[in-house]
């Protein structure tokens, strides 16, 4: 990705952080991830991506790989940091960004390691959020929401055998793809992440930590944030801490994303900007403006018996990436995928051809070609998805389009008056269960 922040680092004894600083918003907040991180493969992960730039919208998020983990120095598995090396670590990073007070947002096994930094420095903690979180996760007699130890004790080898394969998607977060780009990127960041043998270890240290005797101390306000089907970190952990917290607000939502930036991630976003500045995001309206682009490939059906199933499979993979990289690249949403092509929307109709006629010169280089088409009216927004009258225009005017061509309807060219772009009239068409005739253009 191309706006992908400086990476920088911090040292604190031998060890040096790296960290990044996204945003100039009016507060500080130190994002403390997973155990396991990688501050610049997390940006081509696309869900994890709109959550970090949310997140830095409304403060200077500080995000950081703990010692041992993605691009800080590696740790011998012999001389693994202890949570206080971990606190430590928070503080130089901190000292390096210059921030003297911060937000802390502790993101599931990233929690103790915030709930201990708070307890130890509440004069360098402005408040505390802890999503998905625990205190500990062993079952004890006095705490019999926790794991049973035998379950416990197999997770770590588990870990070690299923990391960076994406077998740990679906159980930390099952409405993730399970293949497409977001998956694939999601694996890498696993294996960039960490290796399999550290992630054991540290796993079977993570999982005998226990934070209960500090919660009572914390003086910060404090929210807790915890999805109610989440089988990774069970509800019931997120209710201890805010029962145990005093003054803790207590935030529970549907889903079962372990994972913050997968399922309904502007909800649980929402509620972290509000309890951090005071102020809710307004609601997203229901219908907007917005231009939309299909993209369709020509001949996808005789390519599939030329080059056969499985190689079609790793083409339209290809073909995945690449949409999403051009349609992040011109600032759009992409929308979904539709088999052999894509629907996506752009604020902007300059914009919106200018990706088209990229992305229909790109594919060249997976040996395909695709006809594009657009049109600008108002879209009905639904979950993950648009529809309404112009999205249907957009997609008959696709089905005219030549192959390698961008057409568009006379609503965008009127748009782009005055742009600099050259059309081509191709006359008016009757499309299909759209009234009236419409006038298209092909991009010059």
């Amino acid at each position: 990705m191309d706006d992908v922040p400086e990476t920088q680092y911090a040292k604190t004894g031998t060890v040096h952080i790296a960290y990044q600083v996204v945003g100039d918003g009016p507060i500080d907040l130190v994002l403390i991830p997973e155990w396991f991180s990688h501050i610049e493969a997390a940006w081509d992960v696309a869900p994890l991506a709109r959550t970090l730039r949310r997140l830095g919208s409304f403060s200077r998020l500080i995000m950081f790989d703990k010692g041992g983990s993605g691009l800080s120095d590696p740790v011998p598995l012999t001389e693994l940091p202890s949570l206080e090396n971990w606190i430590e670590q928070v503080q130089a990073v901190m000292d390096a960004a210059g921030s003297e007070r911060t937000a802390l947002l502790g993101d599931g096994g990233g929690g103790p390691m915030a709930i201990m930094f708070a307890a130890t420095h509440p004069e360098r903690v402005t408040a505390l959020v802890l999503v998905n979180s625990f205190a500990r996760m062993a079952r004890s007699p006095d705490y019999p929401v926790g794991v049973p130890i035998e379950d416990l004790g197999r997770f770590p080898g588990w870990l070690e055998r299923a990391w960076g394969t994406g077998r740990t998607l679906p159980v930390a977060a099952p409405s993730a793809p399970l293949q497409g780009p977001v998956y694939d990127a999601y694996t890498r960041l696993e294996r960039v992440s960490a290796s399999p043998g550290t992630v054991e270890a540290i796993m079977s240290m993570v999982l005998e930590l226990d934070v209960r005797p500090v919660l009572p101390t914390i003086s910060a306000p404090t929210l807790v944030i915890h999805r109610a089907g989440n089988a990774y970190v069970p509800v019931e952990h997120g209710r201890y801490l805010a029962e145990h917290i005093p003054s803790a607000e207590y935030v529970e939502l549907p889903g079962s994303d372990h994972h913050y930036f997968f399922g309904d991630a502007d909800g649980l976003l929402d509620e972290v900007q509000e309890f951090l500045t005071g102020v809710r995001p307004p609601a997203e309206p229901d219908r907007v403006l917005a231009t939309v682009l299909f993209t369709d490939v020509v001949s996808s059906t005789g390519r599939t018996a030329q080059i056969g199933d499985r190689r079609w499979h790793d083409v339209l993979n290809d073909l995945d990436a690449l949409l999403h990289r051009q349609v992040e690249r011109f600032r759009g949403t992409l929308v979904k995928g539709t088999g052999d092509g894509a629907l996506a929307t752009f604020d902007g109709p300059a914009r919106a051809i200018e990706c088209a006629c990229s992305i229909a010169k790109s594919v060249r280089g997976l040996d395909l070609e695709v006809r594009c088409g657009l049109h600008t009216g108002e879209l009905e927004l639904l979950h993950d998805d648009v529809g309404g009258y112009a999205v249907n225009l957009a997609a008959r005017v696709t089905d005219q389009a030549k192959p390698g061509e961008v057409l568009v309807s006379r609503t965008v060219v009127d748009l782009v008056a005055g742009s600099g772009l050259g059309f081509e009239d191709r006359g008016t068409y009757s499309l299909k269960g759209v009234p009236e005739e419409w006038q298209l253009y092909a991009v010059g």
